[in-house]
């Protein structure tokens, strides 16, 4: 996987512009940040921006694929401000969870989620190579 960040342009933090690879892909559904068993165990935005992320690497593994295959992500949360407000402990939670692998990323505030105690919901594509 290489990173496309064309040279001149100011550096993206936490995430690259474009990402490039070969293999075999693997997509992950939009999570959101209850358990195992479809339950929200927290409201806090940080808590949940770190479950849906674990559960990401959940079905990530499921299909032979980890963190460092990650090389897009869509993040789509209900306040913006909440997320602005929290962006280190965001950024800690994703490290945690993630690493230090930066996909191309977007992050787009909606008016609301399928799941109405959602405040954060992330879908991912990764690459394996073959």
């Amino acid at each position: 996987m290489q990173q496309l960040n064309p040279p001149g342009w100011k550096r993206p933090k936490g995430y690259s512009n474009g990402i490039s690879a070969e293999g075999r892909f693997v997509f992950v559904a939009g999570m959101v940040g209850w358990n195992a068993e479809e339950k929200f165990e927290s409201d806090n935005f940080v808590t949940q921006f770190r479950q849906a992320l674990v559960n990401t690497v959940a079905v990530l593994k499921e299909g032979g694929a980890g963190p460092d295959h990650i090389c897009r992500m869509t993040m789509y949360f209900t306040d913006k401000k909440e997320y602005l407000t929290q962006l280190t402990e965001v950024g800690q939670a994703y490290r945690d969870v993630i690493g230090m692998n930066f996909p191309a990323m977007a992050a787009v505030q909606v008016v609301a989620l399928m799941e109405d105690e959602a405040k954060v919901e992330i879908e991912t594509t990764a690459i394996v190579p073959v």
